[in-house]
């Protein structure tokens, strides 16, 4: 629905028929990890995405992710990613590193390939947290990539 009756707005679709899907799950807190696959896959498969069209990579931990990204994206062989994974709070100081560089990866994969990467790693204090987040972010994730494509391929054919 148009909330501009003079301007052209692109709307959000997250139909995901013919897309391809590559996914980068961190092995670091597995339980999370394939919680958040799980749910990824389920809305994905629920959008329209067909299982074929869906690819999962597994790394060790959250630093590796983006390098996967990258390698997806290098492909030219996905319309969206996704990064999930957990990072859990410890004692040290290597909560931060992690998350901030993490994310800053992913980030900068996404803004350098031109490919949509939602990022679906948690951060959390708990692993209680991280619990009842998983399945609500992996969800997320999944829609959030297939809306991201579309909204792409949208301004791509506003421009032809």
């Amino acid at each position: 629905m148009a909330r501009y009756d003079d301007i052209d707005e692109i709307e959000p679709d997250d139909y995901g028929t013919d897309m391809t899907i590559g996914i980068v799950v961190s092995r670091f807190n597995a339980e999370v990890g394939d919680s958040l696959v799980a749910a990824c896959v389920d809305e994905l498969l629920r959008l329209g995405v067909e299982r074929d069209d869906i690819t999962i990579a597994n790394v060790a931990g959250a630093l590796e992710i983006p390098l996967a990204l990258q390698a997806m994206a290098r492909t030219g062989q996905f319309r969206a990613l996704v990064a999930l994974g957990a990072v859990i709070r410890g004692e040290t100081y290597h909560f931060e590193i992690v998350s901030e560089q993490s994310a800053a990866g992913i980030l900068q994969v996404q803004l350098t390939s031109g490919i949509p990467i939602a990022n679906g790693v948690l951060t959390t204090d708990t692993d209680e947290q991280a619990e009842a987040r998983m399945h609500v972010k992996g969800a997320e994730a999944g829609r959030v990539a297939v809306e991201m494509a579309n909204l792409l391929q949208a301004i791509d054919d506003e421009r032809d």
